[in-house]
């Protein structure tokens, strides 16, 4: 099974060793912004001077502000052969090493329904306090409104993934919407947990902020892997996140976060969660474990 991993278990999971990879765990123009994303976070942090003035953190402080990126594609993009067997062993495993968890959506809607039915069976069988943030595509408001009643059992925090829109094979194929102020406005409404608006990358992404005041503001790039402006969640999040804070009560972020160094950065620039995606999985794929250990140290 290990042959058929898109992963290829780099050493250091810096976008080299995937260029253009989709389907696969690479990005769009030859990686540029998965690139960007895993080196800013270096780099500004010796820019602000390093460990002289980035307070360091608890590992419990540490644990507080991890949380699994969602992840969906298990099949064409990681290699998994069975795409429903995928989301409950990882889940289980990034759980019990005490990692907050994401579901992702994506088409055909099993697999968010696979994530979904993932959280309900650690509840069953194993924590019926595990919750997960859930975000979906922006579908049509009919079809949200439905994920939102499939998601609210085991919905902590629910979200809608912006930059999803500038996947443009899938906005044509499901109708992805760019969504105003007053679409989102009226979907926080209809939930009862926090709110996240993900993807936010751009001009227009902040303005949107302005405008819908979401409780949790999430930088984000989908990895590097959409087609949006070249940059780095890490600059973004810099020079960006002391505008929308006054527009939200938390911001999340993720994009190339691979060391408790860029974890403390995020934090000191104001992120309450930061979220990562292919550490774990590369991980989970060769060791069946979380790698939080390699991640802290």
């Amino acid at each position: 099974m290990t042959d058929s991993f898109r992963c290829h278990g780099c050493p250091v999971c810096n976008g080299k060793g995937c260029t253009d990879e989709l389907p696969g765990m690479g990005g769009v123009n030859k990686n540029e912004n998965f690139l960007l994303n895993c080196s800013a976070w270096k780099k500004l942090y010796e820019d602000e001077g390093g460990a002289k003035k980035i307070p360091s953190l608890s590992r419990e402080q540490l644990m507080d502000l991890i949380r699994l990126a969602p992840v969906t594609g298990a099949e064409e993009n990681i290699g998994w052969e069975e795409e429903a067997d995928f989301y409950e062993d990882f889940f289980m495993t990034l759980h019990y090493s005490g990692i907050k968890l994401s579901v992702g959506d994506g088409t055909p809607d099993t697999k968010l329904v696979y994530g979904l039915n993932a959280i309900k069976t650690i509840q069953q069988e194993r924590d019926r306090e595990c919750r997960a943030a859930v975000f979906f595509k922006p579908y049509p408001d009919e079809n949200l409104i439905n994920r939102i009643a499939w998601a609210t059992p085991v919905a902590n925090h629910i979200g809608i993934d912006i930059d999803a829109y500038n996947i443009v094979t899938m906005r044509n194929k499901v109708k992805l919407e760019k969504k105003t102020a007053t679409q989102i406005e009226s979907i926080m409404k209809k939930i009862d947990v926090p709110f996240v608006l993900k993807g936010v990358f751009t001009r227009d992404d902040i303005e949107l902020v302005k405008e819908a005041k979401p409780d949790i503001v999430y930088f984000s790039n989908h990895g590097g892997r959409v087609e949006t402006r070249k940059g780095s969640t890490a600059l973004t999040l810099k020079e960006a996140g002391p505008i929308v804070k006054d527009y939200c009560q938390e911001i999340w972020v993720d994009g190339g976060i691979r060391s408790r160094t860029d974890i403390e950065l995020a934090h000191y620039y104001g992120a309450s969660q930061v979220l990562l995606a292919r550490p774990f999985i590369k991980n989970f794929c060769y060791s069946h474990q979380s790698g939080i250990e390699e991640l802290l140290k």
